[in-house]
């Protein structure tokens, strides 16, 4: 029993819930600091619930549509389903599965929630196509992964505002950029298959310079959102240490050196997120 929930955890990434939870919560904090809503631990798991529901399905369903491409190319080969773990019927029924919970929890939030969460679903399953006819996957991953900020300011007080939409696009344009980094490892098996990427359409030198331009605005965005924070030395802190995470991964990973993409795209990232949210959060919470 045990070996088969870690076959779905390993489905799913859930390690990688890293890359989106922390800025989710960072807006779930910044919500309840600048308004006048009230704490709830029942309301923060419902939260939480969201985003793991919503993560699986966005897995689930890319796993199911990919599985005989991944069973093709030498570096998924060993992924669940085209390993034979997981059969593709039983990640679909996953995936209705945790759709439907999704929904369920989405509604019983807030009447906004409620209205959107097909919305959120519609968008994270339809990433799963595009490299399929578009080069521009990379930012509907990061869009995928970029509502969680904004649909955890609008569970909290029920609206949306400008300041979680800056978290919002600094969490599209930051995955976008290091999804871009993360599909250099298959530039020449997508080249090949006839699959769309800004590496197969720019090269490796041009996908960079594209990378760096979104993480570019990636930092704009985060210290226009901290300039809507209550201001002290933790909230500098983790801004700048998050800037740091991204710029040594434009260091690590360059057109001639690309031997260090799973430590920029794991390690690197994982650590920027938490870090940030950490200090960010810190800070709104003694303000």
């Amino acid at each position: 029993m045990m070996n088969r929930i870690l076959d779905y955890l390993r489905l799913v990434k859930f390690s990688h819930t890293i890359f989106a939870m922390p800025f989710a919560m960072m807006a779930f904090v910044y919500a309840l600091v600048t308004t006048d809503a009230q704490f709830s631990w029942w309301l923060l798991l419902k939260v939480v619930g969201c985003m793991v529901f919503a993560r699986n399905v966005a897995m689930g369903f890319n796993r199911w549509t990919d599985w005989r491409i991944d069973k093709d190319n030498p570096r998924t080969a060993d992924r669940e389903i085209p390993a034979g773990k997981i059969s593709p019927k039983s990640a679909l029924i996953f995936v209705v599965i945790n759709a439907l919970l999704f929904v369920a929890t989405s509604s019983s939030i807030n009447l906004l929630t409620a209205l959107l969460s097909p919305v959120a679903l519609a968008v994270v399953m339809f990433y799963s196509y595009c490299k399929r006819f578009t080069s521009m996957a990379h930012l509907v991953l990061g869009l995928s992964l970029g509502i969680a900020p904004a649909a955890a300011y609008i569970a909290v007080t029920g609206t949306l505002a400008f300041a979680p939409c800056l978290v919002s696009l600094l969490v599209l344009t930051w995955c976008g950029g290091f999804d871009i980094i993360y599909a250099l490892q298959d530039l020449e098996f997508d080249r090949q298959r006839g699959l769309h990427s800004i590496p197969v359409r720019f090269g490796v030198r041009g996908a960079l310079y594209i990378s760096i331009a979104l993480h570019a605005v990636s930092i704009v965005s985060l210290v226009l959102f901290a300039l809507h924070c209550p201001q002290g030395w933790l909230l500098w802190t983790g801004v700048v240490l998050f800037s740091l995470c991204v710029v040594t991964e434009h260091i690590l990973v360059t057109p001639t050196k690309q031997r260090s993409i799973g430590i920029a795209f794991g390690t690197l990232n994982g650590i920027a997120s938490l870090t940030l949210a950490t200090f960010v959060i810190l800070q709104l919470l003694i303000s």
